[in-house]
């Protein structure tokens, strides 16, 4: 036996020997062709070595490596896995294993290996900065420590700068995060992932231009890099180009078709379009791969509102979701206690939050309760969450007892800064809406939280207490799925009066010897039901014209699109006029070429909605079971035109058809509604804010009775 053993030995040993003689110079010649750049051959170099001896390290880990830079991930971390446990005492190959994994969005596991390299290589500045990468999805202010440290050691790190500059673009500090950025490029100008991340900065500074040349730069740099192609998409969603933005987002996820950002881009361009079974499918793939990402949840939320079938059971549950995965990490951050006097009759303080103190739709709403609350009781801080300022921005810095520009505070920032204001009633303007802030209202900065008018469907936070609302757009039997407390106004919306006194015109209809059906609303409310709606009354109404307005339709594919869209419903193109982007001013006075107005369904118009009957325009409206589809019945109700609203779409059609034909009584209405707009309590400016004063007065009260 012990002669058997020594003849094994022996083999082996000659084994050993032969294979060294043949390993080596396999070895070296890989490693050779490796530097020159023959990369195809280098492997298979490698590949040979590793048939003739399996745990040769460097061949493992050099083969690991090459896989990798070929984005061959899985197979990367199996190579580098072997050649670890070969060598565990190598830094460089726990590097390279952490990088495969990172790649494989296995960022636990990635953390540990580059924490296994820095226990061996203590200053091992690149393993810092990967640890940042890994730490990114998981701790932003544990990522920018670990760049920071790499930098310590090694300032002329350009991937900790670029790292650096994309962690503090998700921090929204975007000034600081150009700065890193720009010494990333500094170092390494022909840099494409910093180039893509400038982007993104550059954007949110709403420098369009700039940022569209660092992602052309950046795609011609690395065109096989999905983030390039995806920061041009979103500078194109912002022009907006949403036919190109569409193009870009789907060539980034055939480069990467597991970037859950690039299917949200991808969603939010297909809900622009009107595609909204598409949108919504857009966003589910990127919550199965990222089920906590706030941005689909969110832009769901949204795009339900279009939904045809979606019931307000369904939005709330989407809303519940938001809450589960989301809200609910905040609020466990939250500091419960408040410094606020509970005295019930003091003045109190108001905090509005909101990206949309500037020329926005929005805007227009929410403008006239903070311009008329009463001063003596009630003093207004205004947070603003957005780098855009135009002459609107100007007159909200007018109307705000203190103004905060928000636009580059984190959650944290923000959320002291409203309880260092002493705020009461903290409002949230926007919901589920682009810009929001609704992580820091899931921390409860202040002791009474509401929602209203930005968005009005509801948040689904049990942080906000209140959402502003009526008996129409929320009908009491549905008030129980809400996580807000329902308190009814007027009306759930208001408009700010006519920026000047336009021309008082004639129905159209009466000079041009046709009717005119107008849409004044975005293009994706605009469904395939609505548009099968409107074919039948232009086939009743002889002669008749539809006139559709909207930004979007600035884009000749965007046009081409809906037009084609519509001829499918049967709306013949040549009996719809279009209409894109022009100033506020010229906006209202292109509602003088308009008859009747059509509102949408089962998304209804808000604003669109209320411009056209302060034009004297009167709206057809359908009233549906979810709250998008009740806004414009809503107003309608307010307003006193209930005889204008039904349920039912062969009545919407029969208002619109026999209204079409009395026109002296379409006349005759059309210079009454401005008066009868301007008298009603929801959009009398005085009588509506005086109602919102009472509702916080009575808020309050509750509050300080509660004892809570």
């Amino acid at each position: 036996m012990s002669n058997s053993v020594g003849q094994r030995a022996f083999h082996n040993a000659r084994l050993q020997k032969r294979q060294k003689a043949e390993v080596l110079p396999l070895l070296g010649l890989a490693l050779q062709l490796h530097k020159q750049g023959l990369l195809s051959e280098a492997r298979a170099g490698y590949r040979q070595v590793l048939q003739l001896a399996p745990n040769q390290f460097i061949a493992l880990h050099m083969l690991g490596s090459l896989e990798s830079d070929a984005k061959n991930y899985q197979e990367a971390e199996i190579l580098l896995s072997r050649a670890v446990a070969v060598d565990p005492q190598s830094a460089d190959a726990h590097m390279s294993r952490g990088i495969a994994l990172n790649k494989l969005r296995r960022h636990d596991e990635a953390r540990e290996s580059y924490r296994r390299a820095l226990a061996l290589r203590p200053n091992f500045a690149v393993a810092l900065s990967n640890l940042g990468n890994a730490s990114v999805t998981l701790d932003l202010q544990q990522a920018l420590d670990c760049y920071d440290k790499a930098l310590a050691i090694d300032g002329k790190l350009a991937e900790a700068h670029n790292g650096r500059g994309w962690v503090l673009c998700r921090l929204r500090n975007y000034d600081e995060a150009i700065a890193s950025l720009n010494r990333a490029l500094s170092i390494k100008p022909d840099y494409a992932s910093a180039l893509a991340n400038r982007a993104i900065a550059l954007q949110e500074l709403l420098r369009f231009d700039d940022a569209m040349a660092d992602c052309n730069r950046a795609i011609a740099l690395a065109p096989d890099e999905m983030n390039g192609w995806l920061g041009r998409a979103c500078v194109w969603l912002q022009i907006p180009q949403i036919a190109e933005a569409l193009k870009d987002s789907e060539r980034a996820i055939a480069l990467d078709p597991d970037a859950a950002q690039a299917h949200l881009v991808r969603g939010i361009c297909l809900s622009a379009l009107g595609r909204v079974d598409e949108a919504l499918a857009s966003y589910d793939r990127a919550l199965e791969i990222e089920p906590d990402f706030p941005g689909a949840i969110s832009n769901k939320i949204f795009t339900l509102d279009f939904a045809a079938d979606a019931s307000v059971e369904q939005h709330q549950q989407a809303r519940q979701v938001w809450w589960e995965r989301i809200g609910k990490t905040f609020a466990s951050r939250a500091v419960e206690a408040y410094d606020n006097s509970r005295d019930p009759d003091r003045p109190l303080v108001l905090g509005y939050v909101s990206a949309d103190f500037n020329a926005h739709s929005a805007a227009f709403i929410f403008k006239p309760v903070l311009q008329y609350h009463d001063r003596t009781q009630f003093e207004v801080v205004c947070y603003s969450c957005s780098s855009k300022e135009d002459p609107a921005t100007a007159e909200f810095r007018k109307i705000a007892d203190r103004w905060r520009d928000a636009s580059q505070w984190n959650d944290d920032r923000l959320d002291a800064e409203i309880r260092a204001d002493g705020i009461d009633i903290l409002i949230d303007l926007s919901g589920h809406t682009k810009g929001n802030r609704l992580s820091v209202f899931a921390r409860k900065p202040a002791p009474i939280q509401a929602h209203g008018w930005g968005h009005g469907t509801g948040t689904g936070l049990p942080t906000i207490d209140y959402l502003f609302s009526d008996p129409v757009a929320i009908p009491p039997a549905v008030r129980h799925l809400f996580a807000e407390t329902i308190v009814d106004l007027p009306c759930f919306v208001t408009l700010e009066p006519l920026p000047i006194e336009l021309a008082q015109t004639s129905t159209p209809a009466i000079s041009n010897g046709f009717v005119t059906f107008g849409v004044f609303n975005r293009i994706s409310k605009i469904s395939d039901q609505a548009a099968k709606a409107w074919s039948r009354i232009l086939e009743r109404v002889p002669g008749s014209r539809l006139l559709i307005k909207d930004v979007a339709l600035d884009d000749q594919l965007v046009r081409d699109n809906l037009l084609a869209r519509l001829a499918a419903c049967g709306v013949p193109a040549e009996r719809v006029d279009l209409l894109g982007t022009t100033l506020r001013i010229d906006h209202l006075a292109a509602f003088n070429r308009v008859d009747i107005a059509l509102d949408p369904f089962p998304q209804n118009g808000g604003v669109s909605t209320l411009e056209a009957l302060q034009m004297g325009v009167p709206v057809v409206a359908k009233l549906g079971q979810s709250l998008p589809s009740r806004a414009a019945g809503s107003i309608l109700t307010a307003l006193g035109l209930p005889d204008w609203v039904t349920d039912s779409e062969e009545a919407y059609v029969d208002i619109a058809v026999s209204r079409a034909a009395e026109l002296g009584d379409l006349d005759e209405l059309r210079h009454a509604l401005p008066g009868q707009v301007r008298a009603a309590a929801a959009c009398n400016p005085v009588a509506y804010a005086q109602a919102v004063d009472e509702a916080y007065r009575a808020m309050w009260k509750r509050y300080c009775s509660s004892g809570a």
